[in-house]
């Protein structure tokens, strides 16, 4: 079943998108954190910062 979706975004409109993930390290616990987007191909760097003030804004544990 992967191949089958891996495939599929390779073809048509899928290649125009790109998945960003960002991790950050809490200070408190020493724990990292993920956010994960979707986000153009045009759009990457806008996406990464995005990403990085989700994360930075998240609440530790």
């Amino acid at each position: 079943m992967a191949k089958k979706s891996i495939a599929s975004l390779k073809s048509g409109k899928g290649k125009d998108y790109t998945k960003v993930i960002t991790a950050a390290r809490s200070p408190k616990t020493g724990a990292y954190s993920f956010k994960e987007l979707i986000a153009h191909n045009d759009q990457i760097k806008a996406a990464v910062e995005v990403a990085k003030d989700l994360v930075a804004s998240t609440p530790s544990e």
